[in-house]
């Protein structure tokens, strides 16, 4: 049995990974700014602390003799101080423990994508990967949940615009989970292979299926997009259709679910 600090805990990945690692039979802490927000108050094997990535206090203490650290916490809308800022501050009191394996999550194509949060997640791969920790960082393809929420959200305008010739590959939040559940046991993996789903599909099609499987009436439409961000969506920046894949699909998970759920969790 190891120790295991999880950050972002409260995220629905974040909760995925806690009842991973306690299954695996870990002893795990969650980084979490309020203990009422807890659903583990039961289970003898989480720990809270109470803290978050702008607390250097909270992180020592919540990295203090742990043997791995999955960070999962981000915030797109305020990534130069929760994931850029906020890493260096987990890596520092790291370091000054007893050099935990971090596991980080990011995203496909943070690489190649013009967007601002996208360039955050890569400036903190970097952070990962020259903190002198043991590292993994696993990128992966956008979450079913967050297609969804997107489509949702589309579909209050009276017709449901979606950009024309973006290609995705969502992703079930669980299977990320279960990857990053791996790397804690299998140890330090450096970058390692993208992770997607097992379907690409135009964006268009998977709008379709959405529109069907939640019996939404609104018109679908392609919408042509300029600029650099689309031609990198256009290019397949965000998907990795040859590395390892996940097996639930897109109509599984709406058909499981409730598809226009908020998807807060990633992006």
């Amino acid at each position: 049995m190891s120790e295991v600090l999880v950050t972002g805990g409260s995220s629905a990945l974040g909760q995925l990974v806690v009842d991973r690692l306690v299954s695996d039979g870990h002893r795990v802490r969650v980084l979490m700014r309020a203990a009422t927000a807890s659903p583990w108050t039961a289970d003898s094997n989480v720990d809270v602390v109470l803290g978050d990535l702008g607390d250097a206090a909270s992180l020592r203490t919540a990295v203090d003799a742990v043997d791995s650290v999955v960070h999962c916490a981000s915030n797109p809308r305020a990534s130069q101080e929760v994931d850029v800022q906020g890493t260096a501050r987990l890596v520092e009191a790291a370091r000054d423990a007893r050099n935990p394996h971090l596991v980080y999550v990011s995203i496909v194509g943070v690489d190649r994508i013009p967007v601002a949060y996208y360039r955050a997640k890569r400036q903190t791969e970097e952070i990962v990967a020259r903190s002198g920790l043991p590292w993994t960082v696993q990128r992966a393809t956008q979450f079913h949940s967050f297609l969804a929420n997107t489509l949702a959200t589309l579909a209050r305008a009276p017709m449901l615009p979606v950009p024309q010739r973006f290609r995705f590959q969502p992703v079930d939040t669980a299977e990320v989970a279960d990857r990053l559940c791996r790397h804690v046991t299998a140890g330090p993996a450096e970058r390692a292979p993208d992770f997607g789903g097992p379907e690409v599909r135009s964006g268009v099609d998977l709008a379709h299926a959405w529109a069907r499987l939640t019996a939404s009436r609104r018109r679908i439409v392609a919408v042509p997009v300029p600029g650099n961000l689309a031609r990198a969506y256009r290019a397949g920046a965000n998907v990795c259709p040859d590395q390892p894949r996940g097996v639930r699909t897109w109509e599984e998970f709406l058909s499981s679910s409730n598809p226009a759920r908020s998807a807060h969790e990633q992006r």
